[in-house]
């Protein structure tokens, strides 16, 4: 079921929430920069580390969270972050139709005792060969810039640096967000440029 509790203060003004008495479960939702995605709070560890992108329901076999969420008809991708889980609908979708079934869907999960990943391989280690420029931009996007990314519920990640150009995948609310285009180049690009002088761009990967 969903209740709406006072809001503390500083808080969007359409979160709305979603309690569950018998396991105790409240789920916070908050909207991102993202129209077509919601940012669900379940107040439980969704990824112990890393971020897992689902961009399709066939690439949500190894989680039964995934599963359970793809089953809900408009749902078009699902992305888990350390403690949340970002649901992209398709545009033709009412979130007011929508957000039963996916609160329904969260609850449902914690109170069946299923591991949220299947598999205990997660992404999100380094590599160990790096070389030193690519740790640095790593380490720059781990530190600087994917924990202001988690609030608005998505995560960029590294997929290569070549030709001086730093090639970034957009995962969550990030992706199509109609301003990630403008975060990558207005912030992270001048934030790479600024500390590693060998990147000379910063592209979103296709």
């Amino acid at each position: 079921m969903e209740t709406s509790r006072p809001q503390p203060e500083g808080c969007p003004a359409d979160r709305r929430n979603a309690f569950d008495k018998e396991v105790g479960l409240f789920i916070q939702t908050e909207q991102t920069p993202n129209p077509s995605t919601l940012k669900f709070l379940p107040g439980r560890v969704v990824m112990e580390k890393g971020t897992m992108d689902f961009a399709t329901a066939d690439t949500a076999a190894p989680s039964p969270l995934a599963k359970r969420l793809f089953a809900v008809e408009g749902v078009e991708r699902v992305f888990f972050g350390s403690d949340f889980v970002t649901v992209t609908k398709a545009a033709d979708r009412d979130w007011q139709v929508l957000k039963p079934s996916i609160l329904g869907g969260i609850m449902e999960h914690y109170t069946s005792g299923d591991p949220v990943v299947a598999d205990a391989a997660e992404a999100g280690a380094a590599a160990a060969d790096d070389d030193e420029v690519v740790a640095q931009i790593k380490e720059l996007l781990d530190t600087r810039v994917r924990p202001a990314v988690a609030q608005d519920g998505g995560d960029i990640v590294f997929q290569d640096f070549r030709d001086g150009v730093v090639y970034l995948h957009m995962q969550g609310s990030c992706s199509g967000c109609p301003s990630s285009t403008a975060t990558l180049k207005m912030g992270i690009e001048n934030l790479l440029k600024h500390y590693v002088p060998e990147v000379l761009e910063v592209q979103a990967a296709q």
